[in-house]
This record gives structure tokens, C-alpha cells and sequence, in this order.
């Protein structure tokens, strides 16, 4: 967690930029905007940024600040928390409608295919 990253740094409260890697197929632009839209629009000068990277449909998350050292560098500094993400399901409405929500996709693991088949990215 947090506190078993090394040389951490103090966590921001401004709201953060967030960057996308590997979400272009359509199911990974349909999980890229439910997770863009957890978070409010930040201001241009903030130094915080969250990186979401999606390999092989696994999810990783990502918490860093910078700042600029000169003119074309930058410093990264993992703030925490960094955590894996697999989507489970994707229901339609909101927690309160849990039981009656249509489910919009759910994940088949035992399908022959199930293994080979990448749902996030087209690559």
C-alpha cells in the first residue's frame, strides 16, 4: 500500500490528470470513461496525475505528483497507493438498482477462449 513505497512523497489534494494507456477497444473506452468520470476536472497548473495502463485486461493504477526540474524534465514521484484491477462486471444504473440493474457485460473466465481473447485493448 501507500506506505511500503519507498521515498514516498506527501499526497496532493488537488484533482489529478489522468492518463490512459491500452483502453481502444470498445469495451476499454466504455471502462476508460466509467473511471474518467470517478474523477472532477482538474485545473491546468496541477501536479498530480493517475495512470490507469491496461495490459493483458488487467488494470494497473498508478499515483504520482511532479514537478519540472528545467526546461524538458520532469521528476515523477510515486505518491501511492498502486493497485491491479480486473473488470469483473458491468451493470447498468446505479448501487441502489444492484439487484433489478441489467448487467451491460460480465467476464466468462472458463470459456475454451477465455484465456487468448484481450477485451480493453485491440492489440
Amino acid at each position: 500500500m501507500r506506505h511500503d513505497i519507498p521515498k514516498i512523497g506527501n499526497m496532493s489534494e488537488v484533482y489529478p490528470h489522468l492518463v490512459f494507456h491500452q483502453f481502444n477497444s470498445r469495451l476499454g473506452e466504455r471502462v476508460k470513461n466509467i473511471l474518467k468520470y470517478l474523477f472532477p476536472v482538474p485545473k491546468e497548473d496541477s501536479k498530480r496525475v493517475m495512470t490507469f495502463v491496461n495490459q493483458d485486461d488487467v488494470i494497473s493504477f498508478r499515483h504520482h505528483t511532479y514537478k519540472k526540474t528545467d526546461q524538458k524534465n520532469i521528476e515523477l514521484t510515486e505518491v501511492g497507493p498502486r493497485f491491479e484491477m480486473k473488470l469483473y462486471e458491468i451493470r447498468l444504473g446505479t448501487i441502489d438498482q444492484a439487484a433489478a440493474a441489467d448487467t451491460e457485460w460480465v467476464a466468462r473466465p472458463y470459456m475454451n477462449t477465455a484465456k487468448k481473447r484481450k477485451y480493453l485493448s485491440t492489440e
